[in-house]
Parts: structure tokens; C-alpha cells; sequence
């Protein structure tokens, strides 16, 4: 799965050599910025490509370079809820052990997972 970020940064680094398009498996386009590598204008146009890929939206870059594929979310927004959020959820938990509709081994395998 292409990264945004690295493409980004490909593009501005090296993207006189268009090594950003190599990355996101458009050869075609690779060889093209390679051929005209000398006039600088790849170069420019890497610059201006890196920016974009660093302001666009992760779903649309998605979209166009990775089939569509969703990217996971970063790490450090993983597992962000509040206590709030946590506290409703566990009374939607518990709830469900009320009513018979989960064990309560289930129960507390995702009130543990929800306190971490």
C-alpha cells in the first residue's frame, strides 16, 4: 500500500527524477520525468506534485493510487476515545450481558479492551 507521506517526500526530494511516479507504480511517468530530468522542469513539477500529495486528503490518495484500498489509521489515533465514550459503551455492554445476548466472557473481553 502507497504512503502519502513518503510520497510526498519522494516527489520533493527527487522528484526531477521522478522517482515518487516509480513509486506509485507509474512507470510510464517515471521514465518520461527521467527522460526530461535535465530541463529542470520535472524537477519543478515534482515540487508542486509533493505538495499536493502532502495536502490532499488521505481518502482521495487512497482512491487514486491504492485502488481504493483504505489506509489504516495512524497509531497514535488508534484507540482514542474518551471516558465518556468508553463509559457509554460499556453500559451498551453490559446491557447486551443483561439481555442474554453476549457471555460474560464477552463482556469483559471488550470492557478490558475498552479501558485500555
Amino acid at each position: 500500500m502507497k504512503d502519502r507521506t513518503v510520497a510526498g517526500i519522494l516527489a520533493i526530494l527527487l522528484g526531477g527524477l521522478g522517482v515518487h511516479r516509480f513509486y506509485l507504480g507509474q512507470i510510464g511517468l517515471g521514465f518520461l520525468y527521467l527522460l526530461f530530468f535535465w530541463t529542470f522542469i520535472p524537477g519543478v513539477i515534482g515540487l508542486v506534485d509533493g505538495i499536493i500529495f502532502l495536502v490532499k486528503p488521505q481518502e482521495e490518495f487512497d482512491l487514486k493510487y491504492n485502488n481504493g484500498k483504505v489506509s489504516p489509521p495512524p497509531p497514535w489515533t488508534q484507540n482514542n476515545t474518551t471516558p465518556r465514550d468508553s463509559a457509554d459503551e460499556i453500559a451498551k455492554l453490559h446491557k447486551l450481558m443483561r439481555d442474554g445476548i453476549i457471555t460474560i466472557e464477552e463482556f469483559e473481553r471488550r470492557k478490558s479492551q475498552l479501558i485500555r
